[in-house]
């Protein structure tokens, strides 16, 4: 089996993966190398791949190293052309899920949306070539930003409401938040679109489900993209040493 890891900024995510198939998933406050001796002598884990945008404990990063585990960096080899002008700045999550996207649609050009804390979008070119992509405030950063640079305008909740046009300050700033923001998404795939005529929409990160709940264009929902794509990159990198 292969061992998947991404350390986020408030949990770690573990995934084991045989070949492509992801058979157990772990979602852990602080990742120890306890609970990563019970996942190897419970599993029967051969390569090992690792994503943090978080600094490891030294206890950490000596395991990794005694297991010859794979770490995701700018300079990992990938499973597609990094045309980043920047390639050092671009976040791992984005670099695995364009990953992933190789694998669910190969050879196809491919729309990858990562609704999170912010909203990306990144643009893979018939499975090979990765131009590039946006980034945009989420969801709750715009709820956010509207209470903190401003002084009268309340904290509200990210809700949605079922009409358009706010009759409150509350309403009225939830639409902006949650129907701007929709409606922005749902702009990029029309252009995107417009531009690349077939073009695959892959959706991800925390607010998947209200993107999915309420886009008009069929898309693909993968919550664990990010996963599939840290698996993908190390079988990758695993076929380059054979």
């Amino acid at each position: 089996m292969n061992l998947a890891i991404d350390f986020g900024n408030t949990c770690t995510k573990l995934a084991l993966f045989e070949k492509y198939e992801l058979k157990q998933k772990f979602v852990l406050e602080k990742l120890t190398v306890n609970n990563l001796n019970v996942v190897l002598t419970n599993h029967s884990v051969k390569n090992i791949i690792y994503s943090s945008v978080v600094q490891l404990e030294s206890e950490l990063e000596g395991f990794f190293q005694r297991h010859q585990a794979l770490v995701l960096t700018a300079a990992t080899p990938l499973p597609f052309q990094n045309q980043y002008l920047t390639p050092e700045t671009l976040g791992k999550d984005r670099l695995a899920a364009v990953a992933a996207a190789t694998h669910l649609f190969p050879n196809q050009t491919t729309l990858i949306i990562d609704a999170g804390t912010c909203i990306t979008y990144d643009w893979l070119i018939e499975g090979r070539n990765y131009i590039g992509g946006n980034i945009a405030p989420g969801l709750q950063m715009r709820l956010n930003a509207m209470h903190e640079f401003t002084d009268a305008l309340p904290l509200v909740e990210n809700h949605w409401n079922e009409q358009y046009v706010g009759d409150s300050t509350m309403t009225a700033m939830q639409n902006g938040a949650l129907l701007g923001t929709l409606l922005e998404v749902e702009g990029i795939i029309e252009w995107s679109s417009s531009k690349w005529k077939e073009i695959n929409v892959i959706l991800t990160g925390g607010n998947t489900d209200f993107f999915a709940n309420h886009l008009k264009k069929k898309i693909f929902a993968s919550p664990e993209l990010v996963l599939l794509g840290l698996n993908k990159i190390l079988d990758h990198n695993a076929r380059l040493e054979e």
